[in-house]
């Protein structure tokens, strides 16, 4: 006989699925294909909007390149130097480097920094350290002598791996940062070390207290280097005349160049992404508006612009582009040169990029709320270039790219392949996207085999990236959050050692990131039902996009450091 309870435990789930069952019928056709349809139509203009904005730049630039417009070109540098080393007027010049926890790269930047070639009387390389890491073994080669310390004899550098009598002695990344910056003080360089107790403002708080100092005051110009960028030795000869040339210059922005672009999968298709910033984004700005988004270092400010603009806030997270806009409205010029590039680092692990990709989202939707008003009702910018800053370089960069990416692509499409009741044209669907990818890829000719891939991975960090904005937007939980990009110094590694954080050493609780896996079920649920019952062929997408949000999901991107 039936256990009744059984029984009545099944009639019950068989009345509620039914229930829904009809509630979704009741609903699909009066509502929510409506919505879709809503849905759609809005995502498709922002997807032309977005391709109009690629067009537009793509011309610009052509035109740029064609008749040989650079702004950049049209100084006269040569000259400018001639003039300065037969007067010996160089300007004072401070050197901003802030880092946090950089026992891997530090010794990248204040090396490169302190051997640019500039007078040394009229230079200053201030390191401004928030490091707050434990204490850490750290191999030092023994002296020749007894009487001899260890660090008046021999630098720390990875000659040291292969000492045969070393020390090993406690010391943390302060230390070492410090002991760093005395190593080039004895050698006749300027360097002032300042250590800060705590991390108010950030990067912000550090650059604004670092300018705040009485030798700083003093000087013209402030060039600001991350702890993992290192210039060239003529760098300021490259820069510096620009602002000595026009006084309306308030900053001279290099290029970046990527040391570990072939690490791994990830950093090729993060210099896809940013090739196409500077090619094309940073040089149209600069040769039309004379206005950019600074990048936060390999950049040269004139003091005066600074000051003028208000100084550093650290309102939002993106304080280099705060400041850029807000001498923007106060009248100042930018230039970038196109051909000046400073060499860095991409992170190469996935959840570092993620945490870079969050504050570079989430700050500029933060800054364009807080911001909107005064680009509006300043009156000391042309009406035009208020539209360029509000609507090309805030809403449709910052907003409308990473919208439409994630919710047309990962949402809209598959939700339209379970309601055959929305029909999604092609044009829409697939040639304005196509066409779009085209020339954002086109900048890095060397990686433009891995067009596909670059495309299904840039739907995954949109999800990232569209959920940041809403919480810039929104000042949401986590819109200040300020975690710095950990870099694995694979600029000063040979790519066996750089193997060695590969992920075997990574459990598997570590490398597994949920949002991903599930958002890559709901898209093979999708591929299987427009397998089954669509007659297109969207399934070939879905599958391909399902596919990279689980090895994404399961932590097969980038290099591993277990925790």
């Amino acid at each position: 006989m039936r256990n009744p309870v059984l029984v009545e435990g099944a009639g019950d789930g068989a009345a509620v699925g039914e229930r829904l069952l009809v509630l979704w019928r009741r609903i699909r056709t009066p509502m929510v294909v409506p919505l879709l349809w809503a849905l759609m139509y809005a995502c498709a203009f922002m997807s032309v909007m977005l391709f109009a904005e690629r067009v537009y730049m793509a011309i610009v630039i052509v035109l740029v390149k064609l008749l040989r417009i650079k702004r950049y070109t049209k100084y006269k540098l040569d000259s400018m130097r001639q003039e300065m080393e037969a007067a010996e007027s160089h300007p004072m010049v401070l050197v901003q480097i802030p880092m946090f926890n950089e026992k891997e790269v530090y010794r990248l930047s204040i090396g490169a920094a302190c051997a640019m070639s500039w007078p040394s009387n009229k230079m200053i390389v201030q390191v401004l350290d928030d490091s707050t890491d434990p204490v850490i073994k750290v191999m030092i080669p023994a002296p020749a002598t007894e009487k001899e310390p260890p660090w008046q004899r021999h630098a720390m550098d990875d000659a040291l791996l292969t000492c045969d009598a070393c020390f090993w002695l406690p010391w943390s990344s302060q230390e070492m940062v410090e002991y760093e910056c005395q190593s080039w003080a004895s050698k006749g360089v300027n360097v002032e070390y300042e250590f800060r107790n705590s991390r108010s403002g950030y990067k912000a708080g550090a650059l604004r207290e670092g300018l705040e100092k009485s030798y700083a005051k003093d000087c013209d110009f402030v060039a600001i280097f991350d702890a993992d960028f290192q210039p060239d030795p003529d760098y300021l000869w490259r820069t510096i005349p620009f602002l000595l040339t026009n006084p309306e210059l308030a900053l001279v922005q290099a290029r970046w160049k990527f040391v570990n672009a072939d690490e791994c999968l990830l950093t090729r298709l993060q210099e896809m992404s940013l090739d196409y910033h500077f090619s094309v984004e940073q040089e149209v700005g600069s040769s039309t508006y004379s206005f950019f988004g600074f990048n936060g270092t390999a950049g040269v400010w004139r003091m005066e612009a600074l000051v003028d603009a208000g100084g550093w806030k650290d309102r939002t997270t993106v304080e280099d582009m705060d400041l850029a806009v807000r001498a923007s409205l106060r009248g100042w010029k930018f230039v970038f040169v196109g051909d000046l590039a400073v060499k860095n680092e991409l992170p190469s692990t996935f959840k570092a990029y993620r945490f870079q990709q969050h504050r570079w989202s989430c700050g500029p939707a933060n800054l364009f709320r807080k911001m909107l008003k005064e680009i509006l009702c300043c009156k000391r910018v042309s009406a035009w270039k208020k539209f360029h800053v509000i609507y090309d370089f805030f809403f449709v960069r910052k907003i409308v790219a990473h919208f439409v990416t994630f919710f047309f692509y990962c949402v809209i499409i598959p939700a339209c392949v379970l309601l055959p009741d929305v029909h999604l044209p092609k044009f829409i669907a697939v040639y304005i996207p196509s066409a779009t990818t085209v020339l954002n890829a086109i900048c890095t000719p060397r990686s433009f085999h891995l067009i596909i891939f670059w495309i299904l991975f840039e739907n995954v960090m949109a999800m990232h990236r569209a959920k940041a904005t809403i919480i810039g937007l929104l000042e949401a939980n986590r819109v200040y959050e300020w975690i710095v990009t950990a870099k694995l110094g694979n600029a000063s590694r040979n790519k066996n050692s750089s193997r060695s954080h590969r992920r075997s050493r990574c459990r598997i609780v570590e490398r597994i990131h949920l949002m991903e896996v599930l958002m890559g079920l709901f898209l093979l649920y999708c591929t299987i039902y427009d397998i089954m019952f669509g007659r297109d062929l969207f399934y070939v997408y879905l599958f391909a996009q399902s596919m990279a949000f689980f090895v994404v999901g399961f932590g097969y991107v980038g290099v591993y450091v277990s925790n």
